[in-house]
């Protein structure tokens, strides 16, 4: 979600696992932003620290949070969907008092799916529909400023997926793989990227990076078969054109696996302004034996040049970053590693009996967006816990809020 990249959401799933047992969890595979993961062991040691996601709001209806998103500790939004076979999207507000539910506002468009809140820096919160083919619906975007819902006057063209607002006068939306939009306070401007781009990263007015893959020079013929070997593509906006920027290429021993082909899925842009970027080198799995291992991509930008990052211990190591703290990264898959390189699990409670949850049940907190509240240490999650027991499985609703132990 927009100004995600400077630590302050992340639109990812993050899964943690909570067995019958209590803290006990299943192992997972590998972090991902798009489909989240599993947790690995909740049991596990916590150098770092406790951290520990404790409920803020449990919603009294069955179905999930699909966003978070606030202006102040007394300015909370989230959308929430009901599971009664019917498209129920709504609201929920905090308002420093309790959480309270309201309806999407008249200013939005109708859309299949749950709406998206967009941060545009710390001052407004954009509402945009999601799921329609109907170009008139995909224009109405509402804007919340503190008091009031009203139409957006000039939401981007187009059905954008990544959208970065680092401030009110640079908002940056990609909405196709080779072309992105931008807003300077004025006008909507269409540039062209060099590549294929699967995320952005706004570090400041004019730096701003874009990373995915490449199907074209070095790297990416397979000698012998006429088939291309797509190689990871970063790209970088200096406020006047995109240009292309060389990175590091990817490439499996020989025989080449079937299908191969690497890109960059992910960048994150830290406090400092330093930049990383996350991928993977893989293949089509399944087809021959003695299959090598897929390849983590994980680089920073180093001077004028891409260099390997320093691998994270434990289980941060391959996991990527959702958000920023004063301390460390959080990661997906409810990992926490420090700015001095220790890794932590980031513990989780159960339902209480009075959800409906029984004691022997098995639960996962899965959660879709955390975010920092603006000018505060405080940190929310929203998503839900997966509720599985005999006879009555149910999806409960949360918020939740970080705390930070001895």
């Amino acid at each position: 979600m927009g100004t995600r990249h400077r630590g302050v959401a992340a639109a990812v799933v993050l899964a943690t696992v909570l067995t019958a047992a209590g803290c006990g969890t299943e192992s997972g595979p590998t972090g991902s932003r798009t489909t989240g993961s599993g947790d690995g062991d909740g049991r596990a040691k916590n150098p770092a620290g406790a951290l520990t996601w404790e409920f803020e709001h449990i919603a009294d209806f069955s179905g999930e949070l699909t966003d978070v998103a606030a202006l102040a500790e007394d300015d909370i939004w989230a959308v929430a969907t009901e599971n009664n076979g019917e498209s129920n999207a709504h609201l929920l507000h905090y308002d420093g008092t309790q959480w309270k539910r309201e309806p999407l506002p008249e200013a939005l468009g109708a859309g299949v799916y749950p709406p998206l809140l967009e941060e545009v820096g710390e001052e407004a919160l954009w509402l945009r529909p999601q799921g329609s083919e109907d170009s008139a619906v995909l224009r109405r975007w509402a804007r919340w400023d503190g008091a009031r819902w009203s139409a957006v006057p000039n939401p981007p063209p187009g059905n954008p997926g990544d959208f970065e607002g680092a401030d009110p006068n640079n908002i940056w939306a990609k909405d196709s793989e080779r072309t992105a939009q931008h807003w300077d306070g004025t006008r909507w401007s269409t540039t062209r990227l060099p590549y294929e781009a699967a995320d952005l990263a706004v570090v400041g007015p004019d730096d701003v990076w874009a990373v995915g893959s490449r199907s074209t020079g070095p790297g990416t013929e397979m000698e012998g078969s006429g088939e291309s070997y797509s190689q990871p593509a970063s790209m970088h906006w200096d406020g006047t054109s995109w240009k292309a920027v060389e990175t590091p290429q990817a490439r499996f021993d020989e025989p080449l696996p079937p299908e191969p082909g690497a890109g960059l899925g992910q960048v994150f842009a830290l406090e400092s302004g330093e930049v990383r970027a996350y991928g993977s080198n893989s293949f089509n799995h399944g087809e021959v034996e003695n299959e090598p291992q897929d390849e983590f991509i994980r680089l920073r930008r180093e001077g004028s040049k891409w260099v390997e990052q320093e691998e994270a211990p434990g289980g941060c190591a391959l996991r990527t970053p959702v958000g920023q703290d004063d301390k460390g990264l959080f990661l997906d898959g409810n990992w926490y590693v420090t700015d001095d390189g220790r890794c932590a699990k980031i513990k989780r409670h159960r339902l209480p009996l009075s959800s409906g949850a029984r004691k022997e049940s098995n639960q996962s907190l899965w959660l879709k967006e955390i975010h920092r509240v603006p000018g505060t240490d405080e940190w929310l999650g929203a998503g839900h816990v997966q509720v599985n027991q005999s006879g009555d499985p149910f999806g409960a609703p949360v918020v939740v809020r970080l705390k930070r132990g001895g």
